[in-house]
C-alpha cells in the first residue's frame, strides 16, 4: 500500500472558472474577500465612532494600492533583489505572481499616513489602530489563497494532517510527491485568531482605544507567529538558503521590536473635539 494516500492529496484547478480571456482564480477571490470583508468593518468602526463613514471609500483606494505595491516592491527587493533589479519590467508583472506581507505592512503604513495628512480628524495612530483588525482578517484570507493556489508551501513531514501538493509552485515532479506541512493554513489560523483579538479589544474600548494599542499588538502577534512558522516552510530567497534566519524571519524582528515600543508607549485617546480641525469663521459675502 502507498503510504502517500494516507495524506490529503491536494491538485485543485488553481482556476476556478474562466470567461473568455478572463481566469477567475480561488486566490484572487479569497484576496478580493479579504478587500470587501475590511471595508465592511471600517464602516462598522467608522459608524461606531461617529466619523464620516464616506471617507471610508477614500481610505479603501489609498489601502488597496498601498497593499499591492508594498506587496509586490516588498516580494522584489526583499526575496529577489538581483533578479528584477537585473530586469526591471519585471516588476510590473504581478500576474507571474509575488507578493510579501512584509511589504505590504510597509505600503499599507505609508499609505495610511499620506491619506491622514488629508484627513486631519483621523490622526495616524489613530488609523493604524483601526487598520490592523481588517488587515489581520485579510491575511487571514489570503492564506487560504495561498494553500489554493499551492504556494508558499511548508518542509516536509509524516505528520497526519501533511499534504501532498501535487501541483506545487516551484517543486520538482519528485518534490511534489513528498507529503508537507501545510503551512499557509496554520498561518492563516494564527491570523484568524489575531484578528479576534484585536476585535475584541477594540469592542471594549472603541473610540477610547488607547493609541498604539490595537497596531502595537499587530505587530507583536502577527510577526512573532510569522517568525515562528518560517521554521516549517521552504526558503524562499535563495540566497539565504544557508543563513540561521530566513529572509522573513529577519524581517519580522524589527516589526516585533516596533510592536513592542508601541505597547510601551501608547497613550490615552484624547478626546474627539480635540481631533476636529477648527473651522476658520466665514466672512459674509458682499453684495454688490
Amino acid at each position: 500500500m502507498n503510504p502517500l494516500i494516507a495524506y490529503l492529496q491536494w491538485d485543485i484547478n488553481r482556476v476556478l472558472f474562466e470567461i473568455g480571456p478572463i481566469k477567475i482564480r480561488y486566490y484572487g477571490l479569497f484576496f478580493t474577500a479579504g478587500f470587501i470583508c475590511g471595508y465592511l468593518l471600517l464602516r462598522w468602526i467608522f459608524r461606531t465612532e461617529k466619523r464620516n463613514v464616506d471617507d471610508v471609500e477614500s481610505l479603501l483606494i489609498y489601502m488597496v494600492l498601498g497593499t499591492i505595491i508594498g506587496a509586490r516592491l516588498g516580494h522584489c527587493l526583499f526575496y529577489h533583489p538581483l533578479e528584477y533589479l537585473s530586469d526591471p519590467i519585471r516588476f510590473l508583472q504581478i500576474w507571474r505572481g509575488g507578493l510579501a506581507s512584509h511589504g505590504a505592512a510597509v505600503g499599507i503604513t505609508l499609505s495610511a499616513w499620506l491619506y491622514s495628512r488629508k484627513h486631519p480628524d483621523q490622526p495616524l495612530l489613530w488609523l493604524l489602530d483601526r487598520l490592523s483588525i481588517p488587515v489581520a482578517l485579510a491575511g487571514f484570507f489570503i492564506r487560504i489563497g495561498n494553500f489554493f493556489n499551492s504556494e508558499i508551501l511548508g518542509r516536509t513531514t509524516d505528520v497526519p494532517w501533511a499534504v501532498v501538493f501535487k501541483d506545487g509552485l516551484l517543486l520538482s515532479k519528485e518534490e511534489q510527491l513528498l507529503p508537507r506541512h501545510p503551512v499557509m493554513l496554520y498561518e492563516s489560523f494564527c491570523y484568524g485568531c489575531i484578528f479576534l483579538l484585536l476585535l475584541l479589544v477594540y469592542r471594549k474600548y472603541k473610540a477610547q482605544t488607547p493609541r498604539g494599542l490595537l497596531i502595537g499588538l499587530f505587530f507583536i502577534t502577527v510577526f512573532s507567529a510569522r517568525f515562528v512558522l518560517e521554521f516549517f516552510k521552504l526558503r524562499q530567497a535563495a540566497f539565504a538558503e544557508n543563513l540561521p534566519l530566513s529572509v522573513g524571519q529577519m524581517l519580522s524582528i524589527p516589526l516585533v521590536i516596533a510592536g513592542v515600543a508601541l505597547l510601551l508607549y501608547r497613550r490615552p485617546a484624547p478626546p474627539l473635539e480635540e481631533e476636529l480641525p477648527s473651522e476658520t469663521p466665514q466672512e459674509p459675502a458682499q453684495k454688490g
